[in-house]
């Protein structure tokens, strides 16, 4: 069901570029621009050896990179496709306060169903290691990668003081969920709604969500986020609804480092722990709370809204 306040319309681009080829080409362009052009950046800036670089100035440019490599070239495309629609385009709505309580709370019983998916997902690569030589070795390259992106997040994380901890908050958290917000479920989701059905440009922007964050065990869980992220922006039709659910993501899994100094912002180290049955159970259990949710709010989608908006 489609919220009441704004019916999503399709959008003609000024330009003669297509949606399609719109969100294909911000896909393309920020991988290069962000990924490709930030480590060379990185690399250019600190060297190989980052362990011996200054942290801050590692923050900076990590903050820096997000905002100039993907927030802006976004709203330039955005701005040159779609013109004097680019506040439609990127959802600039504000959302009710029920409508954000509700998807955090989605988010709340989303968090417990991939962790315990996380755990069965590695319980079986692990398994599966042992028997196979060729899952093994490629089970051993992820590890490394694993390992450099779990060290790399933990010098990150790393914090000294009150202050130091308000600022890694601001760059791992309050960043993250306005550049990618706007990039993910603003600019490449919306553009994919105006020729493709709501599943599909949900999934395919999910995808690409989990792709660009270059975390092989989870994968498939970074993919379901982002896919939930995905429904409720086309849900609520506000770009604020999947902010606030990235930030709040991104910062109680900050707070949890900060505070029992875990070494990692998703649990992807496959368990040796014979003992998996309690962990599918929950899988089950938080599962179908969690479908039982979104039916809810499908049917039920028009008592979030203001009361005004249900009058339109």
């Amino acid at each position: 069901q489609e919220p009441e306040v704004e019916k999503h319309e399709e959008i003609k681009p000024f330009s003669t570029m297509s949606p399609i080829s719109a969100a294909f080409i911000a896909l393309i362009g920020i991988f290069l621009f962000y990924q490709i052009g930030g480590a060379l950046l990185t690399i250019a800036i600190f060297g190989l050896n980052f362990e011996k670089a200054n942290v801050n100035a590692i923050r900076l440019l990590t903050m820096g990179g997000q905002i100039l490599l993907m927030l802006l070239p976004t709203l330039v495309l955005a701005k040159y496709v779609y013109r004097d629609n680019i506040s439609i385009i990127l959802r600039m709505r504000f959302p009710s306060f029920k409508e954000i309580g509700a998807f955090v709370l989605g988010l709340i019983l989303l968090t417990p169903l991939l962790q315990n998916f996380l755990y069965i997902q590695n319980f079986l690569l692990q398994r599966l290691a042992a028997f196979s030589p060729f899952v093994k070795s490629i089970m051993n390259s992820l590890d490394q990668l694993d390992t450099i992106i779990e060290k790399t997040y933990g010098n990150l994380l790393t914090s000294h003081s009150v202050f130091e901890s308000s600022f890694i908050i601001f760059v791992v958290a309050v960043v993250p969920a306005l550049c990618e917000e706007t990039f993910f479920r603003g600019f490449v989701q919306k553009s994919f709604e105006q020729r493709l059905k709501p599943i599909w440009s949900i999934l395919i922007t999910g995808i690409f969500f989990g792709l660009y964050h270059f975390n092989p065990y989870g994968l498939i869980a970074l993919i379901a986020l982002g896919v939930y992220f995905g429904y409720a922006a086309y849900a609520s039709n506000s770009i604020f609804v999947p902010m606030t659910l990235h930030f709040f993501n991104n910062f109680i899994a900050v707070l949890a480092f900060l505070i029992l100094g875990k070494e990692e912002l998703i649990n992807t180290t496959a368990t040796k722990n014979d003992d998996v049955f309690p962990q599918l159970i929950s899988l089950i259990i938080f599962s179908i709370l969690f479908f039982s949710f979104i039916t809810y709010v499908k049917n039920n989608y028009h008592k979030l809204l203001p009361k005004h908006s249900e009058e339109l």
